[in-house]
């Protein structure tokens, strides 16, 4: 029976490890081994590593690669994208690929507009509450002038602070919901120190507010923390072309694929069981350009789905149309990024990843993320509509298949040139690799 620890956090790595292996691995010796064969050779670059988070007892890598052939507002890209997804890169390479040809893609920032609240519970009388506020919101501004000096004079800081009103939802409850331009930080330290500076001279003030009760005065901050659903931080990025310039397959006519393509679109507007997966598709470029960017991929999820329900249904992030011939593909989504701070400042892959996109503004990084979530969609949508997704998909998986089957380089180099002119499935895969085997 395992026990509890204490303590775990003060243990060496090797400590941890050990612990961790005999206690709930049946093969100790294995996963000590596996968890140290990923370790950095380079002493300061593993403690680099280790210094990130808490507890580590090893790396976990994922695949870093590349999209290139990215032409977005007519400057070419290579596109770093780190995911473990088989086609994902090659999808959006793809894609990039032909769109290289018909004028690349196009971005417009449409706003960088990042917001945090502080929640807090007042019982009393709500004009009051809004007669101090107006009284006191020059102080929260200048109470904070330590926290945004560096920020205002780069051109950022703080936009606005309004109290509102939220008692309708939930009893005593209001909130100062606050905007931000944190330019090519992700900004979420700076925003929550400013929350937290809003919380205190609004408790201290509520204090000294002599048109208050009592029971007035002691106003409870529960939180004060930034928001990750930034609808006011939007990026648009889009595609066209004629539509008898849309297609490369003989097997379906150009103007058929774009009816497909726009019908595809629109079903997953209206079907959240369809949405989901689209976007999912989407989120395949996006995540892994926010991951080798070294930007919060999580965050960035929470805001966009919530974005995609920002009309009361899930819906498709993306838009097609087709108007006097031409063909439109477009997609608007939030994206809050950084450029400066975090790990863009410490991962060494990071820093090759931003370099490689030619050290690019946030505003630029926003640009080219939404490029590639659309690159993503359209490869996915292009597939689906015509020979179907596996086909594409179960070929870039077929070496993942014949890794878990233990398959020699020369094994892989035959069985690849099997599968060329024969059906990828797992099953199919498996018994050709029996068989060659057996010969």
């Amino acid at each position: 029976m395992i026990t509890p620890i204490q303590g775990f956090s003060k243990l060496t790595k090797e400590e941890k490890i050990n612990w961790i292996a005999e206690n709930y691995t049946k093969n100790s010796e294995h996963t000590k081994e596996v968890l140290k064969v990923y370790w950095n050779s380079d002493t300061k670059l593993q403690k680099l590593h280790d210094e990130f988070i808490e507890n580590t007892i090893s790396n976990y890598y994922l695949p870093l690669g590349i999209a290139p052939n990215f032409l977005i507002n007519n400057k070419l890209y290579a596109v770093p994208m780190a995911i473990e997804e088989s086609s994902v890169v090659a999808a959006a390479s793809k894609a990039a690929k032909f769109w290289l040809s018909r004028g690349g893609f196009k971005t417009t920032i449409l706003g960088t507009e990042k917001v945090g609240q502080v929640h807090f519970i007042f019982k009393g009388d709500a004009q009051k509450l809004e007669s101090f506020f107006n009284s006191v919101k020059p102080l929260l501004i200048s109470d904070s002038n330590n926290l945004t000096t560096s920020m205002k004079k780069r051109g950022g800081g703080i936009s606005k602070i309004e109290l509102r009103n939220k008692t309708t939802d939930l009893a005593n409850y209001y909130q100062l919901h606050c905007t931000f331009e944190t330019l090519d930080a992700m900004g979420a330290n700076f925003i929550n120190s400013c929350l937290e500076q809003f919380a205190t001279t609004l408790k201290r003030e509520a204090l000294l507010y002599s048109n208050f009760s009592d029971t007035e005065k002691n106003i409870e901050v529960v939180m004060s923390i930034l928001s990750n659903y930034v609808p006011n931080c939007i990026v648009r990025a889009e595609v066209s072309c004629k539509v008898e310039e849309l297609n490369e397959d003989a097997n379906i006519k150009s103007s058929q694929l774009a009816e497909k393509l726009v019908q595809a679109v629109t079903i997953a507007k209206v079907e959240p069981y369809r949405a989901v997966t689209h976007n999912k598709g989407i989120m395949n470029g996006i995540d892994s350009v926010i991951l080798a960017t070294g930007n919060d991929f999580r965050a960035i999820e929470a805001g966009i789905h919530a974005y995609a329900s920002r009309n009361g249904t899930y819906s498709s992030l993306t838009d097609a149309s087709i108007e006097n011939g031409i063909f439109r593909f477009w997609i608007d989504i939030p994206l809050a990024l950084g450029t400066v701070g975090g790990l863009t400042n410490l991962h060494p892959l990071v820093k090759v990843a931003l370099e490689i996109l030619q050290k690019p503004t946030a505003k630029e990084l926003m640009q080219i993320v939404a490029a590639t979530g659309l690159a993503q969609n359209f490869a996915a949508l292009r597939s689906l509509v015509t020979t179907g997704i596996q086909e594409g998909h179960m070929k870039m998986h077929l070496l993942n298949i014949l890794n878990q089957l233990g398959a020699t380089d020369k094994e892989k180099q035959l069985l690849t040139t099997h599968f060329k002119t024969n059906t990828v499935t797992h099953s199919a895969v498996v018994t050709a690799y029996n068989n060659l085997k057996n010969d």
